[in-house]
């Protein structure tokens, strides 16, 4: 597989299926900000973290690239999605979205309840992990912008939604477990 093709080189790419859109086009917004969410969470797997956080984030770097699949197929070619011309992406399903919630609910056992917005830092993995959560909003709203002008499969935004809860809860697992600082915003009061 050659790397460079040139045929992105007018400034439009191809989604499976053949059709060719503008490279900013909001489908291409929403799986490239999947891609750049997918970056970060690999970072985040490079840290010094447990080794059952670092295969659930793997999990998720592949459900990333699933879902990006999934919104790569030109949906005026729905046959691709299923049928004899089934392209062999694997489908993202509730069992995903169970597996998040599990490890969230796992998680949350072993933190202090909270009561108050935290800001991100305190510590180097743990603010990777919050910007991989604003990344992980930043491509919902992409997505969710793109099902206003072309359907996109619900369960999608859904275990998107949910990724963003789970890096939240991780962020604040990992300060946990590093003993960082968990700095409360109380906002300031002025009369």
């Amino acid at each position: 597989m050659k790397i460079y093709t040139k045929t992105g080189d007018d400034g439009t790419t191809g989604l499976f299926g053949g059709t060719r859109v503008p490279k900013h086009h909001i489908r291409i917004e929403s799986y490239g900000t999947l891609d750049e969410l997918n970056s970060w969470v690999g970072l985040i797997r490079d840290q010094p973290i447990g080794e059952s956080s670092k295969k659930i984030l793997i999990k998720i770097q592949e459900k990333l690239f699933t879902i990006g699949a999934l919104l790569a197929i030109d949906p005026k070619k729905e046959k691709l999605k299923s049928g004899k011309d089934r392209l062999n992406i694997p489908k993202i399903d509730t069992d995903d979205i169970d597996l998040l919630e599990k490890e969230i609910d796992l998680m949350e056992q072993q933190l202090p309840p909270m009561t108050h917005f935290i800001l991100p830092g305190g510590h180097t993995t743990v603010s990777y992990c919050h910007i991989g959560r604003t990344i992980c909003r930043r491509a919902e709203r992409l997505v969710s912008q793109l099902n206003d002008f072309e359907p996109v499969d619900p369960i999608l935004l859904t275990y998107i939604n949910r990724l963003s809860d789970f890096l939240f809860v991780l962020a604040r697992k990992l300060s946990y477990d590093v003993e960082a600082e968990e700095i409360k915003w109380i906002p300031e009061k002025k009369y």
